[in-house]
């Protein structure tokens, strides 16, 4: 069975490349969000196997949306990856404190953003 990817970013060009990444080399099913309070709203109802998520979002942040998912027994096993442009050593420390699965950083390579996500979860690829 196809793996279940939500991908929630403010930033509707972004969300588009990751989605016909993970889609079309990865062979995995996406949905997406344009907010933090519209992927934890996703997340809570729907099974999931992992979420890509932005930092800078607003409404919610990556931060609060992590906190937010590692918060609810629905949520808290799913593997969260964190797709940042923030890559200063504070913020790195603060998103390694969060308890995530791993960092992309942007800008990414959309050819190769699906073998990512598949390497930081030990997803296997043929």
């Amino acid at each position: 069975m196809s793996k279940r990817i939500l991908i929630v970013d403010d930033d509707e060009d972004i969300r588009d490349v990751v989605q016909v990444s993970l889609e079309e080399f990865g062979g995995w099913q996406t949905l997406t969000a344009a907010s933090g309070l519209e992927g934890l709203q996703i997340a809570q109802t729907t099974p999931l196997d992992a979420i890509l998520l932005d930092i800078s979002m607003p409404d919610m942040d990556g931060f609060q949306l992590c906190a937010a998912l590692q918060a609810n027994w629905r949520t808290q096993t799913i593997p969260l990856i964190v797709l940042t442009a923030k890559v200063l050593p504070r913020d790195r420390q603060r998103l390694l404190a969060l308890d995530i699965a791993g960092i992309i950083t942007k800008p990414f390579d959309p050819m190769t953003v699906w073998l990512q996500v598949a390497e930081v979860l030990g997803w296997a690829m043929a």
